[in-house]
């Protein structure tokens, strides 16, 4: 018997035109909608915590004036660029929905106007281009303790150092690191360095004077001298 050869038919696959081109449309249009989401710019910048610094200042200096890319924005290149603001101590940004971006500011705290500069934590003097006055002005010639008095000064809550209009040092032969405070009601308080967080109870040491004028000792005894004429 003779074996009868049968033959093999290969199907040629056709390539689909319409599928192709419907993959790289749908290609396309993510690729676009990546693109613009990538671009959209920020919305709205919200600045949180300054005092000094103008929130139009901020703005320029980090770099988001022209309100860029919400996706491309850095927040790392945003704090470098802000912390070369000498009153800025502190930088946190936060991104949220809808390109809306938030900073957070810790500004460096001002102790006093000394030399006609601002005296900061840090120790250190800006030029008050700000034009700022509402904090105390220290008439002494500091250099020897300045580290001392900017740790000490540091402590004082900012509700009572604004009530502070002058600040003297006025050593004795006792404490060499007493000081004389003026305060904006016209009492006059006795202080010491070591002894500094006392201040941050005047508001209650001045309600128990029931309006009266007078010096108050907080560097030794903690006593009230009252003013006959107050």
């Amino acid at each position: 018997m003779t074996k009868k050869k049968v033959k093999v038919r290969v199907k040629k696959r056709k390539l689909k035109l319409g599928k192709i081109l419907i993959c790289l449309f749908m290609l396309g249009i993510i690729i676009l909608g990546i693109y613009y989401i990538f671009k959209l710019p920020i919305k709205n910048i919200y600045i949180i915590g300054n005092n000094i610094v103008p929130e139009e200042e901020i703005i320029k200096e980090s770099g988001i004036s022209s309100y860029p890319s919400f996706l491309g924005t850095s927040k790392n290149n945003i704090i470098k660029k802000l912390y070369n603001n000498k009153y800025i101590n502190n930088v946190e940004i936060k991104k949220k929905f809808w390109g809306k971006i938030y900073l957070y500011i810790k500004e460096k705290k001002v102790l006093c106007i000394y030399d006609n500069k601002l005296l900061l934590e840090d120790t250190s003097l800006q030029d008050n281009n700000y034009k700022i006055y509402s904090y105390p002005t220290l008439i002494s010639d500091i250099t020897e303790i300045k580290e001392k008095y900017v740790n000490s000064f540091s402590k004082v809550d900012d509700e009572v150092l604004y009530q502070i209009s002058e600040i003297e040092w006025t050593p004795n032969e006792v404490d060499n690191e007493r000081f004389s405070l003026m305060m904006d009601d016209g009492n006059l308080v006795y202080i010491t360095l070591s002894k500094i967080k006392k201040i941050n109870k005047y508001n209650n040491i001045y309600s128990s004077m029931e309006g009266k004028k007078g010096i108050i000792y907080l560097d030794s005894g903690d006593y009230i001298e009252i003013k006959e004429n107050s």
